[in-house]
């Protein structure tokens, strides 16, 4: 095929070549062009599909000389293909500048689509997947990271993060601290990859699992966070009733709502107003 004058924003695999669509690879052996976040990397999948197109870096610290430099070659004509070095470009990963720019110069920019963490985990996860918000990469400082987290405490939609594996078990006890013990998460790891884990829980539980084996801080991660409960929803999860069941059996229903909402990130009234019912 020969390709079209454009920018060509292509998807490769998170980790199984199999997965590798065969319009990606008709693409990226047809441009003039690569622009690849890691040469190196992209080289062993290049080699594994028989692609010879020529390769140039394109990363985060790029400077605005190389998007220049990679305009310039389609505004002579030629076409260029973006890629990660593994999914979909732009998902936290390099990318926005030389296609905002590209768009603003009339250039067209072609999606090329594929794998994509975050969708593979969302998919498998479990949780509601109707409404959700990625959040990226939380901040690296603690405190930074907490704030952040605060502010998303009330967000009722399924909450979507990347982390880093040296990260992962601090991440996750925050959250339980932040979002309540009793919020169902899930971790995504290492997916489509030889080691894949999809592990369901209640995130106090599931930030003790991580953090009691070392093979789970590894590799490439996703985190995926319930939303908090809709507000005026008085339906309760099937953890936060069992939570509630085991206090007013010992306090009386104020206090055993007041504990609850600390440990689930309820809300206290709609706590309260559950075990009122029951009684």
């Amino acid at each position: 095929m020969l390709a079209e004058n454009a920018l060509y924003i292509v998807a490769t695999p998170v980790g199984n070549l199999g997965d590798m669509t065969p319009r990606a690879v008709d693409v990226l052996a047809a441009v003039d062009m690569v622009a690849a976040e890691d040469t190196r990397h992209s080289q062993r999948l290049f080699a594994h599909f028989e692609i010879n197109t020529p390769l140039a870096a394109y990363h985060d610290h790029s400077g605005e000389g190389r998007v220049d430099w990679l305009l310039q070659k389609l505004h002579d004509g030629g076409s260029v293909a973006l890629i990660s070095d593994a999914g979909t470009p732009l998902i936290s990963d390099p990318g926005y500048r030389i296609v905002r720019r590209a768009r603003e110069q009339g250039i067209k920019v072609i999606p090329v689509p594929g794998a994509c963490a975050f969708v593979a985990a969302l998919s498998a996860a479990g949780l509601p997947s109707d409404r959700f918000s990625f959040e990226g990469f939380l901040a690296a400082k603690p405190g930074t990271r907490r704030n952040q987290l605060e502010k998303l405490a009330a967000d009722t939609r399924t909450l979507v993060f990347y982390e880093a594996p040296h990260r992962v078990a601090d991440t996750l006890a925050a959250m339980a601290e932040v979002f309540g013990a009793g919020r169902e998460a899930v971790i995504a790891r290492e997916l489509t990859k030889a080691f894949e884990t999809i592990h369901f829980a209640p995130l106090a539980e599931l930030a003790a699992w991580v953090a009691a084996d070392s093979n789970q801080q590894r590799g490439e991660i996703v985190l995926l966070v319930r939303g908090a409960p809709e507000p005026g929803d008085e339906g309760l999860d099937p953890e936060s009733i069992r939570i509630m069941e085991i206090l007013r059996q010992e306090l009386p229903v104020k206090q055993a709502a007041k504990l609850a909402s600390e440990i689930t990130g309820v809300r206290k009234k709609t706590l309260y107003q559950w075990a009122i019912e029951k009684e």
